[in-house]
């Protein structure tokens, strides 16, 4: 990690009428960090995810991204465009269900291209290159780049998703219960996947999870949320292994049983 954070968040608020979804959450993610944000269904966990990927309008705060080139922008403030851009090329987004963020009527092949053909490239040749080594480097048979997503698994649908987004070699991607609904001998492999992409790529990911286990696996530091709020947030190992505040401390006991 180096001593700049690559994402600067300072009091985000996010209410839908009188329900308030996120309040103030402050914090910040550094190159190359995994970080886990956990809390119970309507924790506003997802809700803080869609608005840092500038899916939902923010009520308030700031969402400071460090851009490849040196310089700093408020996604809060930016451009559509600016942010559309930032979007397909610097920032992933990796959905629970991969058939959201796949075309199903595209072949394997172009869904992985589609994201390059949003930059300009433009030969069929490279297009397809790159989407030949990207299906290996998500462990999927590359003899398959024809075959429509519709006839994959759960699990290689999401292999797929995943290899979408990190043709562009983001330097952030949000994961939001990238395992979720799949089986738990699909899960595992797909967790290693995921970890070896992460060091390999050097990626800083968040990713959203409401399964303690996989936070523990993936995650290097935590951030628990209970109704719209950050109540507590540490290294993963010693925030799961002594919990400080009363509700991760009973979130712990009822997942973990410790």
């Amino acid at each position: 990690m180096t001593d700049i954070p690559l994402l600067e968040v300072e009091k985000l608020r996010k209410s839908f009428g009188r329900q308030i979804a996120c309040r103030d959450v402050t914090f910040e993610l550094w190159p190359g960090e995994v970080l886990g944000i956990v809390g119970e269904s309507g924790s506003g966990k997802s809700t803080l995810l869609n608005c840092l990927a500038s899916r939902l309008p923010v009520d308030a705060g700031a969402i400071r991204y460090r851009l490849a080139g040196g310089d700093s922008v408020d996604l809060v403030a930016a451009s559509e465009a600016q942010k559309r851009h930032l979007m397909r090329t610097e920032w992933g987004f990796v959905q629970q269900h991969a058939r959201d963020g796949l075309r199903m009527d595209f072949s394997a092949g172009a869904n992985i291209g589609e994201r390059l053909m949003a930059l300009g490239g433009r030969h069929y040749g490279d297009l397809r290159q790159a989407a030949l080594d990207w299906m290996t480097a998500v462990e999927m048979p590359p003899d398959r780049v024809d075959d429509l997503p519709r006839v994959f698994s759960g699990g290689m649908q999401q292999r797929l998703q995943i290899a979408r987004n990190l043709v562009t070699r983001p330097r952030i991607v949000l994961m939001d219960e990238p395992t979720g609904g799949l089986d738990v001998s699909v899960q595992a492999r797909l967790l290693d996947l995921i970890r070896r992409l992460v060091q390999d790529y050097h990626l800083a990911v968040i990713i959203v999870t409401h399964d303690l286990g996989v936070a523990r696996l993936l995650a290097d530091r935590l951030m628990v949320m209970r109704h719209g709020e950050v109540v507590e947030t540490g290294l993963t190992d010693q925030l799961l292994d002594d919990p400080q505040h009363a509700y991760t401390q009973l979130l712990v006991s009822s997942v973990l049983g410790v």
